[in-house]
């Protein structure tokens, strides 16, 4: 029997994502490898519309003929300026969603008619239906509004796993939205929602694009704000850098010639550190958290009576979100799949059923483990040199990469030696140890000189793991094959029995020493736009195809820089000016050369 094909779409503020059944598999559809469509809509200076990636490349150059967040708009009167001419909300909309349309009838080779699109929970019925006007206006038959919290729970397979109540957070690019949700048997419903609609992602990057902005002052730099290009421009960059801070402790924000001061081109390059950039937003995560508090109130609930907490949306990401909801339900938040895509998984889900498929789950490559390296720390109140904290945790979407920091212990240490474990006790001793390795030659200064240490999982289970001196850069790695194979039932065995022990020794000296006890073990133990061209030998489709390539080099680079010898570094910023400058000036055969020149450094710095 054939069924139809409904899709399901995820409408976001910041990247929106089509699924649709593919053989017996709800996916999340992909062009070219990409997955998630920026919401980002652009009118080139000849009037061809952009949308997606290449609009956010054009961004940077042409931020006034480029919209972004349209989302926070809908259902209101408001109208947007988009070249000679304004638009609603809605037709901006219609744009994303005819993209996603597209895309979907390449990949599946056949047309589509008809959608599940998602909204928030508390979204108002003006904004409900201003989304249906953008799925009509885009040659779409909105079979069902459904809400994002409903969809995520359907995409964790939450309709499957018995009487369940769930809280699920979901923090986009421009909205929020806190919602409990209730699962008995085959019903999933919403029975409280608290948010807001101007919260999210984008107001995490103006915080640290204010940030950046001032420490260009403080170093010299001249005041951006009346220059709308460099502050795209820096609005990017620090956009970029928050997504590294979700998995990096340190990030840098480099952008060379942003502006120039008595003729003389001014480079901007900073580093700032996860904890500074979690202190710039703390004071707005703590108002999701007055969201979650509501939406208790409101469904009669404590934080003991929830089942699970599941985190949606990209900006969910950032670590200090884990850490506050954890702190405040006693629960450790689920990220099984990737947050930005499971709305669009749990729409797919839905849209596959209504068109009559029997979809059972959604499958996803994940860490079935947690790995981390062993560290002295202080466990159940005494210094132990054993200390566990997984880097990697298991559920985590494959492939994954994530780094954490440590510090050395004593006055010119200059080794570390590396063990790595796999399990969730916090006593590394009581885990399976996978490798070590050591670090050495480190620079003699006094104890704190901080390590680095990332790991990196593939989907065929083989874990990298680095140890790099952030002072100076010095690393030493270690390759793991089969990190993820699955261990034998007596290892299992023994691992809960150990669990067990130490559970048990725990609740035994807790009652048994005193205050004076632990202090005498701390004391013995402490030691680009689409233009025509000006030759006659280049298309319009051609010049397109640079200007998109050369947009995709230069995020390429920015990558590698940290990779980069400083000679390296210096050529690689001087031809990023270079590719600038020719994608301003619209001089193609200098952009051909400044491509041609940056594709080759960055082969050998990749094979080096």
């Amino acid at each position: 029997m054939t069924h139809d094909i409904i899709l399901g779409i995820d409408l976001g503020t910041t990247n929106s994502e089509v699924a649709a059944i593919v053989g017996d598999e709800v996916q999340v559809l992909a062009v070219d490898g990409e997955q998630i469509v920026p919401s980002v809509v652009g009118l080139t200076p000849d009037n061809r519309v952009l949308v997606g990636t290449p609009a956010r490349n054009q961004y940077p150059l042409y931020p006034d003929r480029t919209v972004k967040s349209v989302k926070r708009l809908m259902g209101s009167a408001e109208r947007i300026v988009l070249g000679r001419h304004s638009y609603s909300p809605p037709e901006i909309s219609a744009l994303i969603l005819h993209s996603l349309k597209t895309r979907a009838e390449t990949v599946l080779d056949r047309s589509v008619s008809r959608a599940v699109i998602t909204v928030p929970a508390y979204f108002s019925d003006a904004q409900r239906q201003a989304t249906r006007d953008a799925g009509r206006i885009a040659g779409l038959e909105v079979v069902r509004i459904l809400n994002e919290p409903t969809a995520a729970a359907l995409a964790y397979g939450a309709d499957r796993r018995g009487d369940r109540t769930i809280l699920i957070y979901d923090l986009g690019g421009g909205t929020l939205d806190v919602s409990l949700v209730q699962v008995q048997d085959e019903i999933t419903e919403v029975i409280a929602s608290h948010g807001n609609n101007h919260l999210g992602g984008d107001d995490f990057d103006r915080r640290l694009l204010d940030w950046v902005h001032d420490r260009f002052i403080g170093a010299g730099g001249p005041d951006l704000r009346s220059d709308p290009r460099a502050m795209s421009r820096l609005l990017y960059a620090a956009e970029e850098a928050k997504k590294r801070l979700s998995f990096e402790p340190y990030t840098h924000i480099r952008e060379a010639h942003l502006a120039e001061r008595n003729g003389i081109p001014v480079h901007l390059d900073v580093e700032i550190a996860r904890a500074d950039y979690e202190g710039l937003i703390r004071h707005l995560l703590d108002t999701t958290l007055d969201s979650v508090y509501q939406a208790l109130s409101d469904a009669g609930k404590r934080p003991d009576q929830i089942d699970e907490v599941l985190l949606v949306g990209g900006a969910s990401r950032t670590p200090l979100v884990a850490q506050l909801l954890e702190d405040r339900t006693g629960l450790v938040p689920h990220q099984d799949l990737q947050p930005e895509l499971c709305v669009a998984f749990g729409a797919g889900v839905l849209a596959a059923r209504q068109a009559g498929h029997n979809i059972d789950r959604v499958l996803v490559d994940i860490s079935p483990y947690s790995f981390g390296p062993s560290h002295l720390g202080v466990l159940n109140g005494r210094p132990h040199e054993h200390c566990y904290h997984p880097i990697i945790r298991r559920n985590t979407p494959l492939p994954v990469s994530r780094t954490d920091s440590y510090h050395t212990l004593v006055d010119g240490q200059t080794d570390w030696q590396v063990s790595i474990y796999q399990g969730d006790d916090p006593d590394a001793l009581n885990n399976i140890l996978v490798g070590h390795f050591c670090i050495e030659g480190l620079s003699q200064v006094p104890a704190g000189n901080e390590m680095l240490c990332r790991m990196e999982l593939d989907l065929d289970g083989i874990l990298k793991v680095t140890a790099i001196e952030k002072r100076t850069g010095l690393a030493r790695h270690i390759t793991i094959e089969g990190a993820t194979t699955a261990m034998s039932a007596e290892e299992i065995d023994r691992a809960r029995q150990r669990m067990r022990e130490l559970l048990a020794q725990d609740r035994v000296d807790t009652a048994e020493s005193s205050f004076d006890g632990a202090q005498d073990r701390l004391e013995q133990e402490e030691t680009p736009p689409e233009e025509p061209g000006t030759a006659d030998d280049h298309t319009h489709r051609e010049l397109r195809q640079q200007v998109f390539a050369a947009g995709r080099l230069l995020e390429r680079s920015q990558r590698l820089l940290e990779k980069m010898t400083p000679e390296d570094r210096q050529e690689a910023l001087g031809l990023h000016r270079e590719i600038e400058e020719a994608l301003r000036t619209q001089t193609w055969p200098q952009l051909q050369t400044a491509t041609a020149q940056l594709t080759d450094l960055l082969f050998y710095v990749e094979e080096a």
